[in-house]
């Protein structure tokens, strides 16, 4: 694999790219509930693709610790109608989903990313639906489902097993029939690791970004952000998720998934001008 990774899913990596969380969902940890009629739903969409996003990511089964599960007919009556929508008005859409139904109908109704917390292992047929379809998708870290990770979250070395497991879910595709120039990598912050284990392996994004596919980090007003900054309130931690979203920036990831889509473009475009260098 090419540690220089120019382009994914039709978009350029020669500037950093921000995914937009949009959870149709009423039990997710920052904003379930926030988006629970369509009319709400769309109009976030919306406002983020004003904002500047550059990927929306719509979900509609939350993936906090302990979380229920959700069967795929729920979840496609929560997602699919915002996915038309929204895809009409021109976003890129990606589909945060485990359900090999869902991507299907998602990609149908106009999703071009499917995002797989599972890696495309949770559904038997998930990885026959991506590689079939030869769209672009984001293979996250986690180990055990999120009624169980927390209890797995045990390492001898995090950022080492991590980037081991990533590299065998990444094989496993590619055996699949998924072509390589579609995955993306996500390490999983906070899905079955804790506290300390996120900043260490956060501090390893070089050695992640290294495994030749465009990087995605999602730390978003994670738990463990407040357990530094001493913020309880996940709807409160913004500006942690932006100090935190900078480093792994500056360190070779590619794209930051987010809440605050307004705040984060704006400080993108302020980080964009510190670093362009002057030619006169």
């Amino acid at each position: 694999m090419n540690p220089r990774v120019t382009e994914w899913a039709g978009l350029a990596l020669d500037r950093k790219l921000v995914m937009g969380i949009l959870n149709v969902t009423p039990d997710s940890f920052s904003d379930g509930g926030a988006h629970d009629s369509l009319e709400a739903a769309i109009a976030a969409g919306r406002r983020m693709l004003a904002a500047g996003a550059d990927i929306i990511d719509i979900g509609g089964e939350s993936t906090r610790p302990g979380a229920a599960p959700v069967t795929p007919e729920a979840e496609m009556a929560r997602v699919l109608p915002v996915v038309r929508a929204l895809a009409r008005a021109g976003a890129v859409i990606s589909l945060d989903t485990r359900h090999a139904a869902t991507m299907a109908a998602g990609l149908e109704a106009g999703a071009r990313i499917v995002n797989d917390i599972s890696a495309l292992r949770h559904d038997p047929d998930a990885a026959r639906v991506v590689a079939r379809a030869g769209c672009p998708v984001v293979l996250m870290h986690m180990r055990g489902t999120p009624a169980t990770m927390n209890a797995q979250a045990v390492y001898a070395e995090v950022a080492a097993e991590v980037i081991a497991e990533l590299r065998a879910a990444r094989d496993a595709a590619l055996a699949a029939g998924v072509e390589a120039r579609q995955i993306c990598l996500d390490p999983g912050i906070g899905f079955a690791k804790q506290g300390g284990q996120n900043l260490e392996l956060l501090r390893a994004t070089p050695r992640l970004a290294a495994l030749g596919h465009p990087l995605l980090i999602g730390l978003s007003r994670k738990r463990f952000l407040g357990g530094v900054s001493g913020q309880d309130e996940a709807a409160r931690r913004d500006p942690e998720s932006l100090a935190a979203g900078l480093y792994a920036l500056e360190r070779g990831a590619h794209i930051l998934r987010v809440h605050d889509v307004a705040g984060t473009c704006q400080a993108l475009r302020v980080w964009r001008r510190l670093n362009e260098r002057d030619d006169g």
